[in-house]
């Protein structure tokens, strides 16, 4: 069991544009199933920790046809936020303060399988910053944003573990590098 950031970045390492859209993202064309795809991670899956922006763009833009937002993942989810916002239909539990309590409560529940740290970057970072963050997983889209999201706006050792070409993605995975290392 891990704690692994998984998430998609443009070549200049963006996760979102300025109005926190993935519009870009969704553009390109990567195989779910295929080397580093998200549907053979997701069933690793244990529990899923959100930011509240992407919690918010998942609710507007995975919805059904009546507009009403459908909710993927049957993992439990722990939103990280400041506000109330809207309740998904699923096991989504909100909280605030720091990631270390929480975590403790994620690994519980993920058991055997991996705690999905979903975004955005500061989340991650958060982790990372709590020495809780085991491994980042990103697909590098052939595209540059200028201006967005970070991928992680901190600064964080790694180690390559992993290289593999998914269609138009690099995909890459490293091991969170420890001061010990």
């Amino acid at each position: 069991m891990a704690t692994i950031y998984y998430t998609a970045t443009s070549l200049d390492g963006v996760i979102a544009d300025p109005e926190a859209s993935l519009a870009w993202l969704l553009s390109r064309d990567i195989d779910p199933e295929g080397p580093m795809g998200h549907a053979a991670f997701e069933r690793s899956v244990g529990a899923l920790a959100m930011g509240a922006t992407t919690y918010r763009w998942v609710l507007e833009h995975d919805v059904d046809e009546a507009g009403r937002p459908r909710w993927q993942y049957t993992q439990p989810c722990w939103v990280f936020t400041h506000g109330d916002p809207s309740r998904a239909p699923g096991d989504v539990r909100f909280v605030q303060g720091p990631v270390e309590p929480v975590h403790a409560e994620m690994t519980s529940a993920a058991g055997d399988r991996h705690v999905w740290v979903v975004g955005g970057g500061d989340l991650a970072g958060q982790f990372a910053d709590a020495d809780l963050l085991d491994e980042v997983w990103v697909s590098v889209a052939p595209v540059t944003l200028g201006v967005g999201a970070p991928l992680l706006p901190r600064r964080l050792e790694l180690e390559l573990v992993e290289v593999a070409r998914n269609r138009d993605f690099a995909c890459l995975r490293y091991r969170v590098a420890r001061p010990s290392d």
